[in-house]
């Protein structure tokens, strides 16, 4: 059977600053897979509006955004950075997944409600339609890999249901256009013209938590600022936050199964194996038997080493709005390009006429 073309999609919204969860859960990714694929990353300024409709400063966050992939080593000449609303093709995918998508599947999201809380009545009609997006900002680029947290892998799955539906309704049409590929579901061969994206989840530090209560993720939302460390923070700033992080009595143990129970200590023992590349057993190797009072300053100093320098360039490239601005027109000229590509013929697929 034939395959589709490797390619990686993934976004970040531009809602306030990036913080060490963001980079070591997928920015840090993101670079990483640049080596070995094609990738688009995306700044999902539209899917901010789920959050906020009215912004004061979104153009700001976007940039800032952009600028923190740049600084973090995302290179937007060999691949694509911009931002959502550059392409419109993003919006109209998504209407056509809205009529693909259930009711059932939206009121399944987690996420919906969490974010609608009790008054679900009074929630945006965006915020339940949000993981319909999310399907057209992947699948519009027919990406068949997406670095994903926990926490956005239900919307994935929906993301793969969506495509799914639509390979099955429409089989008899791709294969009569020539436009899909087989693909095996079951017992069942289809021809079908979106991929099954597969997730990218995992690594050392892929859920990073607030370095205040190590229950809670860590999150830009959080009142207290030295709950997590921002990728706009200096270096003293970064040790500070270090220093203070909340901690237990005990030393840290000498194999993984000795965090259990010790949520903060288990989350810098995350954040040190993330930032060096290595897996908390390696840590604990090194540092087990040993006191948070030795351990912390070899974590500020692994965390300033790797981290200050992301922060300068970041202030260096936020400072050229013109060649920020230029990067993501750039990035939205050739993502609309490849977009426009996959629309027009999900157009012919359905019968739309307009191309």
């Amino acid at each position: 059977m034939s395959s589709f073309k490797p390619l990686v999609f993934s976004g970040v919204q531009p809602t306030g600053n990036l913080h060490l969860g963001n980079y070591l859960g997928a920015i840090k990714k993101f670079v990483a897979l640049q080596e070995t694929s094609e990738c688009i990353y995306c700044v999902v300024d539209l899917h901010s509006l789920t959050a906020q409709l009215v912004h004061q400063d979104l153009a700001e966050q976007t940039r800032s955004i952009t600028a923190a992939f740049l600084a973090s080593g995302i290179d937007p000449m060999k691949h694509i950075v911009f931002n959502q609303s550059r392409v419109m093709q993003h919006a109209e995918l998504a209407w056509i997944f809205n009529c693909v998508a259930r009711i059932g599947w939206m009121n399944r999201m987690t996420q919906f409600k969490d974010k609608a809380g009790k008054d679900r009545e009074n929630a945006s009609l965006g915020l339940l339609a949000y993981p319909s997006l999310m399907a057209a900002d992947i699948l519009v680029y027919r990406a068949t890999h997406v670095p994903v947290g926990e926490d956005q892998k239900q919307h994935l799955e929906l993301t793969r249901d969506i495509a799914q539906k639509f390979n099955n309704d429409f089989s008899p049409r791709i294969a009569d256009l020539g436009v899909g590929v087989e693909m095996r579901i079951g017992e069942e061969t289809v021809h079908g013209f979106f991929p099954l994206t597969e997730p990218v989840i995992g690594g050392p530090a892929a859920r990073i938590m607030s370095l205040r209560d190590g229950s809670k993720k860590m999150s830009k939302s959080d009142p207290s600022d030295l709950s997590r460390i921002n990728l706009t923070d200096d270096a003293d700033t970064i040790s500070k936050k270090i220093r203070k992080a909340k901690t237990d009595p005990a030393a840290l143990p000498s194999e993984a199964d000795g965090l259990e129970g010790r949520p903060e200590a288990e989350n810098l023992v995350g954040i040190y194996a993330g930032l060096a590349d290595v897996t908390a057993e390696a840590v604990l190797k090194e540092f087990g038997g040993r006191q948070f009072s030795e351990f912390k300053p070899a974590l500020a100093d692994l965390a300033v080493e790797k981290l200050a320098p992301i922060a300068g360039e970041m202030r260096r490239i936020s400072a050229d709005q013109a060649y920020v601005d230029a990067v993501l027109r750039d990035g939205g000229e050739r993502a609309g390009a490849k977009a426009e590509a996959t629309m027009k013929t999900v157009r012919e697929i359905i019968g739309l006429l307009g191309n």
